[in-house]
């Protein structure tokens, strides 16, 4: 790894480009920056007093611990909260290094942003009140369906050809554990999320069995780490850990402990099986947007 980054900078200078990229930064400041969700299901979520963890917030873990042995000096992970509408700006102008939690790869994203080989593709789905008698995508006419702002999930609802002639009125959280909260307390009939972050949020939930995920699936999404674009050398390291960890089945060991085992704290399980989707993005590692992902 180390000398396929020395030759990657090499090759860079020789051409004279003008870039400053993440391992000169972290090398010469001795800290890297993680951003990180509150509420983002097993992906990134907190665990209170500053802790991080979730699937996600381990991957980068290990791309991190690459890009500290390329820097050849210890590196002191700062973890920086983020939300659903801040967090590509904090990527574009260097207070994130590195985004951890549940962002969708997206065209419009990656005129802004760069992205690490697909680690999760998820399915969009509805969360509802168990006993709400809601269980299609029709039934949500003249209903309230809250999401969290700065998210795709209710434009992908509206634009679905099963929302044709649904009228309801959108509600918004400012972040997902907020939108959740906008269900479980009536203020909303419906959550339209990631299906990994409604389990999540369900799981944690006072009473889970109040709450089920329903309907069609909406919208298949790639998720994936997020850094700043034109970063060949971070890029290059955060690939092949992905890769690296695909191939040696710790991916797959860490989706067990994430999604199939009790997670803290209150050691509930998501129970969020490995999707075909995922599974084939693993069999082909790629950072392909949305657009390119055939809708179910």
């Amino acid at each position: 790894m180390k000398l396929k980054l020395v030759a990657l900078s090499v090759a860079l200078l020789a051409t004279g480009a003008a870039f400053a990229d993440t391992l000169s930064k972290v090398k010469a400041s001795g800290v890297v920056t993680m951003g990180v969700r509150d509420s983002s299901g097993a992906l990134s979520y907190t665990l209170g007093d500053g802790k991080y963890t979730g699937y996600h917030v381990e991957i980068c873990q290990r791309i991190l611990a690459g890009l500290e042995k390329a820097a050849e000096r210890k590196l002191e992970i700062k973890y920086q909260p983020v939300t659903s509408q801040n967090r590509i700006p904090l990527v574009q102008n260097g207070t994130v290094d590195i985004e951890c939690g549940s962002t969708t790869n997206n065209a419009t994203r990656q005129k802004d942003v760069a992205f690490v080989v697909t680690t999760f593709v998820e399915e969009v789905r509805i969360a509802v009140k168990a006993n709400s008698g809601i269980t299609s995508v029709a039934q949500l006419s003249g209903k309230t369906v809250a999401t969290t702002t700065g998210t795709t999930s209710v434009q992908t609802l509206r634009k679905n050809k099963r929302a044709t002639g649904v009228e309801f009125k959108e509600i918004f959280g400012k972040d997902h554990s907020d939108s959740f909260l906008l269900l479980e307390s009536g203020r909303a009939d419906a959550f339209v999320m990631d299906g990994s972050i409604l389990a999540g949020n369900i799981a944690t939930a006072k009473k889970p069995s109040d709450f089920k995920i329903v309907g069609e699936v909406l919208s298949v999404e790639p998720i994936a780490i997020m850094i700043r674009k034109d970063d060949p050398l971070l890029k290059r390291l955060a690939d092949d850990t992905v890769k690296g960890m695909i191939k040696s089945g710790e991916m797959n060991k860490l989706w067990t402990k994430w999604f199939l085992s009790p997670i803290p704290p209150k050691n509930t399980k998501v129970g969020l099986a490995l999707s075909a989707s995922t599974k084939a993005a693993w069999d082909n590692p790629n950072d392909k947007p949305m657009e390119e992902y055939v809708q179910k």
